[in-house]
C-alpha cells in the first residue's frame, strides 16, 4: 500500500443520511472529509475517539455538550471522548476536514458510495 493517495481516489462512505466521507486511516489517527448535504443533521452521539475539525467550505451549527455555535469557513472544533454531539446544515451544507484519535474502525462497517467526486476543492 502506498504512503499517498488523491482525495478523489478514496473510498466515499455513508456515514448518515445526506452526509458522507472519505478517510486515511493510520495507526493511531483517522484523517476524514466530511461532505454534508444541504440540510443534513448529524444525530446526536458520542464516541470512544476525540475529533477535532475544521470547516472547509459551507457552514453549520455543532453543538458539543451544551454548548451550541453557528460555524463557517476556517471555524474548528474539539471534542473530548465521549462528550455528546451534533451538527445541522443549512441549505449551503458544507465540509469538514476531521482527525480521531484512536482511528474511527467502526467507519469499516459503512457503505461505499461509488461515482461521486468530492465536493471539495
Amino acid at each position: 500500500m502506498s504512503a499517498f493517495a488523491e482525495l478523489p481516489t478514496l473510498p466515499l462512505q455513508q456515514i448518515w443520511d445526506g452526509v458522507a466521507g472519505r478517510a486515511v486511516h493510520g495507526e493511531h489517527v483517522t484523517l476524514a472529509v466530511v461532505e454534508l448535504d444541504a440540510d443534513s443533521v448529524v444525530p446526536e452521539h458520542s464516541h470512544e475517539n476525540e475529533q477535532l475539525g475544521m470547516i472547509i467550505a459551507g457552514s453549520l451549527t455543532f453543538r458539543v455538550g451544551d454548548e451550541t455555535r453557528e460555524l463557517s469557513i476556517g471555524c474548528s472544533w474539539r471534542i473530548p471522548a465521549n462528550v455528546p454531539h451534533e451538527v445541522r446544515t443549512g441549505p449551503g451544507g458544507a465540509v469538514a476536514v476531521e482527525a480521531f484519535a484512536p482511528p474511527r474502525d467502526d467507519w469499516n462497517a459503512f457503505e461505499r458510495l461509488a461515482g461521486r467526486r468530492p465536493r471539495w476543492p
